[in-house]
């Protein structure tokens, strides 16, 4: 499903991460959230490459899909 998208608990902890690299998802998603373009990473970090970046979004998105946040309110 993910062909750039590796898990290893040798490499950052477990953490998913671009193949062949040590950059993580969540600092893919940093750098977007930043305002880094795609020419920027890319011209930044040579060991990425367009396609990797795009699924590392399309990673995030479906690692949300379902996502359901629960607002609980306690009383004593």
């Amino acid at each position: 499903m993910f062909t750039h998208i590796a898990y290893n608990p040798e490499i950052l902890s477990g953490k998913p991460h671009i193949v062949g690299t040590r950059l993580s998802i969540e600092f893919i998603l940093e750098l977007v959230a930043s305002g880094a373009t795609k020419d920027e990473m890319l011209k930044t970090y040579p060991q990425l490459t367009a396609e990797a970046i795009e699924e590392a979004l399309r990673y995030a998105a479906q690692s949300v899909k379902n996502e359901i946040l629960l607002d609980v309110k306690v009383t004593a």
